[in-house]
């Protein structure tokens, strides 16, 4: 692990790096990124005060997203940037210095290890883990033009208390929907039946999202947050189903796109 991450006193050498790049030398004009791809949590943070078993559910992390993001990045032969942490330690998919970052509860579950951190405690998980991935999808960017980028994610069916989800797979934009759009009838002319949608179950907003107000939209290149909802993806074949859905949608709009 480098210097600058050894040197935030938060990992140490049995912990693991922060980003695994997948296919880095690749040319591919396609860049994908999984924020939520890891459950680890650094050792000088212990179990961060969960109940067993709570980091292994859609709090911890966007359960199948880390597979289906390696099956697209296979399928394309495109360069894969992963993030290994859990999501508690610190969401890599949030600005930094929000209070969203570091949750202190998620979908109604306290997390006692984000009460009452102080600005240090902040710093060390920001230097720690999602500065490097900052730094490597920047990197991304610089090894080879690229023309398209895509976040991998996958949500919950329902949150505690909440209406169903009904939607098989969501696409957020707020620039390019021509791109969500492109996705969605690509992927219903092969599955008819599914329920797509564009800017659910969530949007996106400067202050509630990082990858692509910060590195998508500046770039003005073909983008997309994909949201998979989880129970689609928590088998081989469920993820083999939409590795390729995903990657032929993506190969037809290349072909298409300026």
């Amino acid at each position: 692990m480098s210097t600058s991450v050894r040197a935030t006193g938060l990992l140490c050498q049995s912990d693991p790096e922060p980003v695994e790049w997948v296919n880095p030398g690749s040319t591919s004009p396609v860049l994908l990124v999984c924020e939520h791809a890891g459950q680890a949590v650094p050792r000088a943070l212990g179990d961060l005060g969960l109940p067993d078993g709570a980091i292994d559910t859609h709090i911890g992390w966007d359960i199948g997203a880390e597979a289906l993001a390696r099956g697209i990045a296979a399928r394309l032969d495109a360069p894969l940037i992963l993030q290994r942490y859990s999501r508690l330690v610190i969401d890599c998919n949030r600005p930094p210095d929000s209070d969203s970052a570091i949750p202190a509860v998620s979908d109604t579950q306290p997390v006692p290890g984000n009460t009452g951190l102080g600005a240090d405690a902040r710093t060390a998980r920001i230097h720690g883990v999602f500065d490097p991935l900052d730094a490597a999808v920047t990197a991304g960017f610089e090894r080879h033009p690229r023309r398209a980028a895509f976040a991998i994610h996958s949500f919950t069916p329902a949150l505690a208390g909440g209406p169903h989800r009904p939607w098989h797979a969501g696409f957020l934009t707020r620039r390019d929907m021509a791109t969500a759009e492109a996705l969605i009838a690509h992927i219903g002319r092969t599955e008819p039946t599914f329920e797509l949608i564009a800017n659910q179950p969530y949007q996106i907003d400067d202050d509630t999202d990082w990858f692509i107000p910060t590195h998508a939209e500046p770039r003005g290149m073909r983008h997309a947050l994909v949201e998979i909802r989880n129970d689609q993806l928590r088998n081989a074949a469920g993820v083999e189903v939409w590795a390729d859905l995903l990657s032929n949608a993506i190969s037809a709009l290349l072909e298409t796109a300026p």
